[in-house]
């Protein structure tokens, strides 16, 4: 994704492309009405039935005429004239009860979900409650997440590309990630493999989008960013029980399920002027779309509206921009949320390209869905992404993903930039430790594709897991995975054969072992301030709770040292235990805690316990 912070603000990172699921077009068509019947839009007349009473009335005053004379003679109404007004009066009544029963059923029926376009016509709003379609054809929806958003807090976040991952049984067909199609990994395929990531320590897992896609020339929608059915999923993972089964696997290992959702667009095969709009469900017309506009790089900063209204994608994969300030949309779509959540057990949501809608669209959908947040902001600077934690309850972090990543490339690395963003987002984020931090991803290049030093790595990691915040790891960081830029950074992960003995492997589980245990002991761990205690040239030192990291930038390569520590909250002659090596130390008479480097690894000492 080209945009603000890889494009202009963080000019010592290589250039990221957009990724495919975010690019650029041509103008739309007029906007017709269609209405929603089931799960297939059909158009309908907005015409009420014309009532037609002139003929009677005429009959009405021909018959009552006054006489030629000049005055008002006394009537004789002869047996035709009788019937004449006896013919009247029932057109009468007949135009009295067709005029209550059209009030009656607008108000009552037929004027439910109505309300007025922004044209001043009128346009279709879906009902408060209970759309006339049925989500997701499942018999019985899974038990409601009862999980609060801050639970999300303790919790470790494994992050899956569904069709990456594995593949149901012991076969693992190849997968070239540079042909962008389907490679076969399924929710059963998961499934099958929770203990693979369950033994790492995570205690949650997010998911790629769910739902039905479409596939172009310049792939398939294998990352399920194209979606075109909101209410079917994609079949090539597995039926809705599937789905079903995956959510009550992760539960009863005390798992969460994140899943990934996309509100900004849909997909389309061709250029913005092909669209062919009743095929999208269920925004099947035009008027539910914005108009096309390209984004440019000067709206990223300087043109919000353009940033929410135009569209991204490109003339061989175009991706209509969903209207969402129509009514009907907002409304939809709060429905639909909220009915997957119920279904399928979700305990909390990772949303795509946040920035491209509008604000105030998030807190009802956040409402409506009932659960965790965690929106992507797709920007490095922390005075434009964290205002968007007054609308969503968490971010990804990536105020902090740039720095990090130049502090630890290498030994030239600038780790005084790293402690000044965990200051600023630390002061102009709501709760940072609501944010995800990560350092891979599916839309930016892994690590090891900046270099290739595995104790460097080690540092990133291990920064990930104890800097604060939530914690996530992408698929393939356990196994060094160093794919660049999309698609090359969405390797399957089977390639590597699953193995559970590698250095990362370990590393990893033995992180996350020590945060948990933090977390299970210690609850004011997770609202404690991340604090930085020491920073130099190519170290920094951080203390949150009783952990107190040291991480460097030298490298596998560089030559041993000694760094002291003196904020570090242990006490004199108090013993800790460098928790990776499993070695002892002592605070000295001074209150000096001395920390040995030793190939640019990482330490994390901990207060010794007994036994």
């Amino acid at each position: 994704m080209l945009e603000k912070e890889a494009a202009i603000t963080d000019k010592s990172l290589p250039p990221t492309p957009r990724p495919s699921h975010e690019r650029a077009l041509e103008p739309l068509s007029a906007p017709e009405l269609y209405i929603h019947e089931g799960l297939i839009p059909k158009p309908v007349s907005t015409t009420l039935p014309e009532v037609r009473v002139t003929q009677g009335l005429e009959r009405t005053f021909e018959a009552l005429e006054p006489t030629p004379t000049g005055y008002d003679p006394p009537i004789v109404l002869g047996n035709e004239h009788k019937m004449s007004i006896r013919r009247t009066r029932k057109r009468y009544i007949l135009i009295i009860l067709v005029s209550i029963i059209l009030i009656v059923a607008l108000a009552a029926g037929l004027g439910k979900g109505l309300h007025k376009g922004t044209a001043g016509r009128l346009d279709l709003k879906a009902p408060s409650s209970d759309p006339p379609w049925t989500p997701f054809n499942v018999s019985t929806p899974l038990p409601k997440s009862n999980v609060k958003p801050t639970d999300w807090r303790g919790r470790s976040i494994y992050q899956v590309i569904t069709d990456r991952f594995g593949p149901p049984g012991t076969e693992l067909p190849p997968c070239d990630t540079a042909k962008r199609q389907y490679c076969g990994g399924t929710w059963q395929g998961l499934i099958d493999r929770l203990g693979y990531i369950k033994n790492m320590g995570f205690t949650a897992v997010w998911i790629s989008p769910v739902t039905a896609q479409m596939d172009t020339a310049e792939g398939q929608a294998y990352h399920g960013y194209w979606q075109q059915n909101l209410y079917a999923l994609n079949p090539r993972f597995g039926s809705n029980g599937d789905l079903q089964a995956l959510s009550s696997a992760l539960h009863a290992r005390d798992m969460y399920l994140m899943l990934d959702v996309v509100a900004n667009h849909y997909g389309w095969a061709g250029n913005s002027s092909t669209v062919a709009y009743k095929g999208l469900v269920p925004f099947n017309d035009v008027k539910y779309f914005h108009s096309y506009c390209p984004i440019t790089r000067d709206d990223y900063l300087s043109n919000q509206t353009a940033v929410e209204q135009c569209w991204l994608g490109n003339s061989i994969v175009s991706l209509p921009d969903v209207n969402t300030e129509n009514l009907f949309v907002i409304e939809t779509y709060n429905n639909w949320i909220k009915s997957l959540v119920t279904v399928f057990g979700v305990d909390g949501l990772r949303i795509d390209t946040v920035k491209h809608v509008q604000k105030s669209f998030w807190p009802g959908f956040q409402s409506a869905a009932g659960v965790f947040t965690l929106g992507e902001v797709f920007d490095g600077d922390a005075a434009y992404t964290c205002p968007y934690q007054q609308q969503l309850e968490g971010l990804l972090n990536y105020p902090l993903y740039y720095p990090m990543i130049r502090a630890f490339q290498g030994s030239d690395g600038d780790m005084s930039s790293l402690s000044s963003a965990i200051s600023t987002i630390q002061r102009a984020c709501r709760d940072p430790t609501m944010l995800g931090t990560f350092s891979e991803n599916h839309d930016n290049a892994r690590f090891l594709s900046h270099t290739n030093d595995l104790h460097l790595n080690m540092n990133v990691i291990t920064f990930t897991i104890l800097s604060g915040g939530i914690p996530i790891i992408y698929q393939g960081q356990e196994q060094g995975f160093s794919g660049g830029n999309d698609p090359a950074n969405r390797e399957a992960l089977w390639t590597s054969s699953f193995p559970t003995k590698t250095a990362l492997y370990s590393l990893i589980a033995s992180v996350n072992q020590i945060r948990n245990h933090e977390v299970f002991s210690f609850p004011n761990y997770l609202t404690s301030p991340t604090s930085v205690i020491y920073t130099d040239e190519h170290d920094i030192a951080l203390r949150k709770g009783h952990i107190v990291s040291l991480f460097s930038n030298i490298g596998v390569n560089g030559t041993a040292y000694n760094v002291t520590l003196t904020r570090h909250g242990f006490t004199a002659n108090q013993t800790v235990v460098e928790i990776l090596s499993c070695k002892n130390s002592t605070i000295d008479r001074q209150g000096d805690l001395h920390v040995a480097v030793k190939q640019g690894l990482p330490q994390v000492s901990n207060f010794h316990v007994p036994g």
